[in-house]
């Protein structure tokens, strides 16, 4: 079985699957489900992003028990690096570890146990992950795809991550009064008040110094109309990037509002959802129990900084967690995957799946 993931992988990497190439996005697409040709395969199609949605019964069921999920995007990599390489126990190339060598898992997994379990299983496979996730995982639960456990499979080097922080974009705006910049007593620059305003975030959302379980603020634009030197700005606007904790959902934009002066304005260009499942979900806790079986230690579950597309589960109130096998450097050049752990999530998956 292992033979068979590792040649799967090699083959996804080798296909530049990244936002801006959707022939490689559908080509890749298509090599999965040509590996899940006996089964169910529901097509879906939005904004040209395809996915796949796989299942063990001729009718998709109302609900899924579990629903394994996985994206074939990758962030973009050097030319190099969609060739696979292999060293020692590691497999490296665009996707190894993010993820495309745990789909090739979990599609080993989805075939050996599909027609052994009495309950509905699904897998589905996204090509927009990266960007978002929103013409394909999103868009699949708002045609009625759910279940009652979600596995997402990210690089977690096994542990469970039942928290991940949600995603808050917005836009503040503020103007002023243009004047000579000679004359700064004759206008209002508004640059200058969005500093304020700048500040006053920074003193409440300060960045820490090291990874930390709190919400955090990233100012990623500031703009204004004026282009000259000489002049002073009568507008100004930022961009934020806001990631907050699961537990500051319901107060998180009414915090940000209570530090703008009146005559600001926000707008609100995306809000995510965080991912907050509970530690004591009998389905998390199986899972946990198939991977100390399997690994021999202790498995831990644990909060993620980034986000996956687990968190659109929460807005139909299903349970999703992300699990994954080792790996680190996603995103740069020397991305890699640990082969033989593909193999240990590969049997952990089944445990679990079978254990139900």
């Amino acid at each position: 079985m292992s033979n068979n993931i590792l040649k799967l992988a090699k083959e996804f990497i080798s296909i530049k699957s990244i936002p801006e190439n959707p022939g490689e996005l559908e080509k890749i697409l298509e090599l999965a489900l040509v590996n899940l040709k006996e089964y169910t395969i529901e097509k879906f199609e939005r904004n040209g992003i395809k996915s796949a949605l796989i299942y063990n019964s001729k009718k998709r069921p109302k609900k899924f028990k579990i629903l394994l999920n996985g994206h074939l995007d990758v962030i973009p990599g050097k030319e190099h690096q969609y060739v696979p390489k292999i060293r020692g126990n590691r497999l490296y190339g665009v996707g190894s570890m993010d993820m495309k060598s745990n789909v090739a898992c979990l599609i080993a997994v989805f075939r050996d146990v599909a027609d052994r379990v009495s309950y509905p299983i699904g897998l589905q496979l996204v090509t927009d992950e990266q960007v978002g996730g929103f013409d394909g995982t999103k868009y699949q639960i708002e045609k009625g795809v759910k279940a009652d456990f979600v596995i997402a499979g990210e690089p977690t080097n096994f542990d469970i991550v039942n928290k991940a922080k949600g995603i808050l974009w917005l836009k503040i705006y503020t103007n002023g009064k243009s004047a000579h910049s000679a004359y700064p007593w004759k206008g209002e620059n508004a640059i200058w008040k969005m500093n304020e305003f700048l500040n006053s975030i920074k003193k409440k959302y300060p960045n820490p110094e090291q990874e930390k379980w709190v919400t955090t603020i990233n100012l990623s634009r500031i703009e204004t109309a004026n282009q000259v030197f000489n002049k002073i700005p009568d507008n100004c606007s930022v961009n934020l990037d806001v990631r907050y904790i699961p537990e500051e959902a319901g107060v998180i934009l009414k915090s940000i509002k209570d530090l703008l002066p009146k005559e600001f304005k926000l707008e609100i260009i995306a809000k995510e959802s965080a991912l907050a499942t509970s530690g004591n979900n009998e389905y998390l806790k199986i899972l946990q129990k198939a991977g100390e079986r399997i690994m021999k230690k202790k498995i831990y579950s644990r909060g993620a900084q980034g986000s996956s597309d687990a968190r659109h589960f929460m807005q139909v109130n299903c349970a999703g967690i992300e699990f994954g096998p080792i790996g680190d450097d996603s995103g740069s050049d020397n991305e890699w995957v640990d082969i033989l752990s593909l193999e240990k999530y590969y049997q952990i998956l089944k445990t679990f799946l079978l254990s139900i």
